[in-house]
């Protein structure tokens, strides 16, 4: 039986005939299906996304493990959380089949060792609440298996996404994801509508999670770490439009609160210190809006 994404698509069977609009206009055409896949697993997106929040709250970490392009967008996804949510590294994790090397360069064979898998989650070192993620179009590559398996047993919470109904990865899944976005564009692409699906719910799970577990004050990204000049500039326009304050006053209380946007706004709405403001952010689990209503 051939997998899905692996099958002929009728709608682009004469893409090699197309002009370059026609192209453009033909995938364009197949992307749109994307969201609407997506769609259909939100029940289990959501599970997924309260799992790792409980995760987090335990003081449980996050990774991802994967083969070939969905492996480069755990790493992805996982190397953004740092910057984004103020979050320890290791905190989300991302491991992709063949190491570094995989992340520039095309290293096929490196998914069906199950050893590689091994070293890796050994490299994580799971302990029992941790979430591990498997990442696979195919869900068959034996890197994520014997990940997903050696897992299980060590007591993590195990999220396979696939893009296959019938992926192997299913039998040691406690939540088990499946985007059905058919046949690609060029057909074995899965680099295309598959890779643009994963992208989506990663993008679900992690922030998902931080929002869980207040790393926002509405939709406000609060814990991002103000590293350069466009993130000082967002850190502080984010402070003038929670505490409806100048841009010289968010300035001042950033420089005092050592640019930390959530202690900025209490010491704005509490008209406190720093030391008070970090004691009130502590007392409410670091959640800004249990803070200043």
């Amino acid at each position: 039986m051939v997998i899905v994404t692996e099958q002929n698509n009728p709608d682009t069977s004469h893409i090699d005939l197309m002009s370059s609009y026609e192209i453009a206009k033909a995938i364009n055409r197949e992307d749109k299906k994307v969201a609407l896949a997506v769609e259909t697993q939100l029940k289990q997106i959501g599970e997924a996304i309260e799992a790792i929040a409980q995760s987090f709250l335990n003081g449980g970490r996050l990774a991802y493990f994967g083969a070939g392009t969905s492996g480069r967008l755990g790493v992805l996804d996982a190397s953004e959380c740092w910057p984004t949510f103020g979050v320890e590294h290791d905190m989300v994790s991302g491991f992709i089949a063949g190491g570094d090397k995989a992340l520039r360069y095309s290293i096929e064979n490196a998914e069906d060792n199950p050893e590689f898998g091994r070293d890796d989650l050994e490299a994580f070192n799971p302990h029992p609440g941790d979430v591990v993620v498997g990442l696979s179009v195919s869900g068959n590559p034996q890197y994520v298996l014997s990940v997903l398996q050696k897992s299980k047993e060590k007591g993590c919470v195990t999220i396979g996404i696939t893009c296959n109904p019938e992926a192997k990865l299913k039998e040691f899944s406690d939540i088990f994801i499946c985007i059905p976005v058919g046949p690609e564009a060029v057909t074995g692409s899965s680099r295309m509508k598959a890779g643009t699906a994963q992208k989506m719910v990663l993008n679900m799970l992690s922030t998902g999670a931080m929002i869980r577990i207040g790393k926002t004050y509405k939709n406000y990204m609060v814990d991002v770490r103000m590293l350069n000049e466009k993130l000082i500039k967002r850190g502080r326009r984010f402070v003038m439009e929670i505490c409806s304050i100048g841009e010289e006053e968010a300035a001042k209380l950033l420089e005092q609160s050592g640019n930390r946007v959530k202690t900025a706004c209490v010491m704005a709405v509490k008209k406190c210190g720093r030391e008070k403001a970090e004691e009130l952010l502590a007392e409410s689990g670091g959640i800004l809006r249990k803070v200043i209503k």
